[in-house]
């Protein structure tokens, strides 16, 4: 019987277009729960499929503390998430969520 190689996934590979980095993010956003390490990590993909060097100089940061920066093991800035969404051509926007009513209002 033939071994079944396996390799591990990256996303990176998968991430194309401009379009789908966005919905990428966009469902890395609402995943999250609050955590901006995940947010970062997420970042982080995009940015290897952009080309991490290319982001960096787009950024205004050195390779290495993006590298670290968007690892997910560490919560980088908000200039700094600023920075890489700017050079990654993603924008942050928000809306009204809904709120749930209490009982009585």
């Amino acid at each position: 019987m033939a071994k079944t190689k396996t390799t591990r996934y990256d996303v990176a590979e998968h991430l194309r277009t401009p379009e789908e980095m966005a919905a990428y993010f966009e469902a890395c956003l609402e995943e999250a729960n609050g955590d901006a390490a995940f947010i970062a990590k997420a970042l982080g993909d995009i940015a290897r499929a952009k080309g991490m060097s290319q982001v960096a100089r787009d950024a205004g940061l050195s390779r290495e503390s993006l590298y670290k920066a968007l690892s997910g093991e560490r919560i980088p800035g908000f200039d700094t998430i600023l920075k890489v969404m700017s050079a990654l051509g993603l924008r942050l926007h928000a809306e009204a969520a809904a709120i749930p009513t209490r009982p009585g209002n």
